[in-house]
């Protein structure tokens, strides 16, 4: 069970804002840690499913190899260009690594739904197109703080 947002709850997103904003964005940043505490922050697109974030990573990246030493995950989700429109999830937890790494298409039915998630989302297909490159990555989060300026109304005049 995700932890409850402490602060700022007059902003914060209804559960149905929450499902709605993360199913419709496409891109999220990614930060990991490396062995001696340095961040990384890389941006990934990403498939909702309503519980978990499912993340299609290279698995040949410094971001798989700092997930397998270190589980640990924080992805932050935003939009918004003006002050009073920018809106965001922050999500974080443990990461599991799902199917063959890297995914070929061996048959997973864990995947199934979350495939045809993504595939649809990102590439506009049926059937998600495997490069043996990739591999997936589940986020069900442990905590979620959300935001939404836009409840605030219009910003003071300067």
């Amino acid at each position: 069970m995700a932890v409850a947002q402490r602060r700022g709850r007059r902003i914060m997103m209804t559960p149905a804002e929450l499902d709605s904003f993360l199913t419709e964005q496409r891109t999220c940043r990614v930060a990991t840690v490396s062995a001696d505490g340095r961040p990384h922050v890389s941006a990934l697109w990403f498939a909702w499913d309503g519980t978990s974030l499912w993340l299609y990573s290279l698995t040949r990246s410094r971001r798989w190899a700092e997930l397998r030493a270190r589980p640990h995950l924080a992805v932050v989700v935003d939009d918004g260009e003006e002050y009073g429109e920018l809106r965001g999830v922050e999500l974080s937890g443990t990461v599991e690594f799902v199917g063959e790494a890297p995914r070929t298409g061996e048959p997973c039915p864990e995947l199934e739904a979350p495939e045809r998630l993504f595939a649809a989302k990102n590439f506009g297909l049926d059937a998600m197109p495997h490069d043996g490159r990739h591999a997936w990555l589940r986020l069900t989060p442990d905590a979620v703080a959300s935001w939404d300026f836009r409840k605030m109304g219009s910003p003071p005049a300067p």
